[in-house]
């Protein structure tokens, strides 16, 4: 058999165990429960189906701890085999134990059939399983053994062609290296030529390479000597441009504080000569204005200094003001 037909037959075997022992578990809590009623004490009718559930699931746990350890091949001892026949015999007793009572001899046969039927069953599954892990063990023994030849053949085999593939690898090796030696010696021979006229090429290569070399460093002295001028030149040019541009606003920082001296002294001799006695022309007046503004004067002071009205005097301010910022702000940008 192989083990597809071993597995078929064990889930068979399971199968057919489980459902003797679903059914006589099923035929004895039917049959014991209303014993145990008839024997409860009064109020406690309801506790009857235990004893059977009790039984039952020590039954449950010897077939299936039993399959177990005979798929493992092991053996438990002594204590399953007594627990196995206390529980067939305890379910044996209970199932018959009504009819016996009772004297009824058909009846207790009858009861009798579930009980010895699982007893029966749970040993001849024990014994199948047994057998049935006995024969695949030594199956996969014989198949291990027929399993080790076939590769100690190969093997062999692999060995064969391995020293076979040797020699030939051995024989085409004394071949190429004979080969080889033969063409290392004409190799030589032609790169003995070949480096001879390399080096007859390296020599004009060198010589030409030296002159070229001295001929570029000529060059390149001549344009470092034109550079360095052309610097000179440059920073000579810079210099000058800038000895300019520093007298220049040297000059320019003259001119602005003369002129600033000078509307200094005319915003003076303006405010110096207080309060007039007629109205001045507008463009006096506006000057008279502008040198009040400029020394922080109240509006009414300039307007006493060049006898124009307060409205006319504040117009001007105003403009002044609106005039200020303007001024400073294109000058902060310059």
């Amino acid at each position: 058999m192989n083990s597809v037909q071993i597995r078929s037959a064990e889930r068979a075997l399971s199968v057919g165990t489980w459902l003797i022992v679903g059914g006589a578990m099923l035929f004895s809590i039917l049959t014991v429960t209303p014993l145990m009623e008839r024997h409860s004490p009064k109020g406690w009718e309801w506790t009857a189906p235990i004893l059977p559930l009790v039984v039952d699931a020590a039954v449950v746990i010897v077939v299936r701890l039993d399959s177990v350890l005979a798929a493992l091949g092991g053996h438990g001892g002594r204590w399953p085999i007594a627990l196995r026949w206390m529980t067939g015999g305890m379910t044996l007793a209970l199932n018959v134990a009504d009819s016996a009572l009772k004297k009824d001899l058909v009846g207790a046969a009858v009861h009798a059939v579930a009980p010895l039927l699982l007893i029966v069953t749970a040993e001849t599954g024990l014994a199948y399983r047994r057998a049935i892990t006995t024969a695949q063990s030594a199956r996969e023994a014989q198949l291990k053994a027929e399993r080790a030849e076939r590769e100690r053949a190969a093997a062999e085999r692999r060995e064969a062609q391995e020293r076979r593939a040797r020699e030939e690898r051995e024989h085409a090796a004394l071949l190429a290296r004979e080969q080889r030696e033969h063409e290392a010696l004409i190799a030589r021979e032609q790169t003995a030529r070949e480096e001879a006229a390399r080096r007859e090429e390296r020599e004009r290569t060198e010589a030409r390479e030296r002159a070229e070399r001295e001929a570029r460093e000529r060059r390149e002295q001549m344009r470092e000597q034109q550079q360095a001028e052309r610097e000179r030149l440059e920073r000579e040019a810079a210099q000058r441009r800038e000895l300019e541009a520093r007298e220049r606003e040297a000059r320019e920082r003259r001119e602005r504080e003369r002129e600033q001296q000078r509307a200094e002294r005319e915003r003076q001799s303006l405010l110096s000569a207080g309060p007039a006695v007629e109205k001045q022309d507008e463009v006096q007046a506006r000057a008279t204005v502008r040198a009040a503004f400029d020394a922080g004067l109240p509006v009414r002071t300039a307007a006493e200094l060049c006898g124009w009205s307060v409205g006319w005097v504040s117009t001007r301010y105003q403009e002044h003001r609106d005039i200020t910022p303007a001024l400073d702000l294109e000058g902060a940008t310059a």
